[in-house]
């Protein structure tokens, strides 16, 4: 795939118009999801586009009472194909091990990363080898994401589609409304 191509072509498109597009390829498809306030959208259009997508979320253990209650909320209403990664050490555990969470500047922050997002995710990749990986990054959420663009390859050769990559906040809330 050439993907200077792929984004030029795709720049204009609908968020839907993309997923439609990333389905229509017939490759192994995974879509990520924190359950955040605006992760219904995208869960939403591929549901709509295809209802067995699998859905994995990486639960670290240290969500809001609101994200989980959100979360079954979502898997209920969109009856997602969900596969739930989490840490390979309890929560209650690192928490004593490692005092609670720690702050960005500690020296154990990098290992608590690990622990809880970057272990389990591995865990799932390497479980579902996913040739397409959907994901609902925005450019305007980071100083890093300004970079990047709706077709991305990571070093393993994993195609990452981001639908709603160039929409703002408030088509997010609208779409929800809606």
């Amino acid at each position: 795939m050439d993907v200077k191509l792929t984004n030029q072509k795709l720049k204009n498109k609908e968020p839907s118009e993309i997923i439609t597009w990333v389905l229509s390829l017939k490759k192994k498809t995974i879509v990520t999801t924190n359950f955040g306030p605006y992760e219904a959208v995208i869960l939403d259009m591929v549901v709509k586009e295809k209802n067995n997508v699998d859905v994995i979320w990486i639960d670290s253990g240290y969500n809001t009472r609101a994200t989980y209650i959100y979360a079954e909320k979502l898997i209920k209403l969109l009856n997602l194909n969900l596969h739930t990664y989490i840490p390979l050490v309890s929560a209650k555990r690192r928490d004593t091990l490692m005092n609670g969470i720690p702050e960005i500047n500690s020296p154990l922050h990098e290992e608590f990363t690990n622990q809880v997002k970057l272990e389990p995710f591995r865990r799932a990749m390497k479980d579902f080898m996913p040739e397409i990986w959907l994901t609902a990054i925005r450019k305007e959420q980071t100083a890093f994401r300004k970079n990047l663009d709706i077709v991305t390859m990571d070093e393993k050769g994993i195609t990452k589609v981001a639908p709603l990559f160039y929409f703002d906040e408030q088509y997010l809330k609208n779409y929800l409304a809606e």
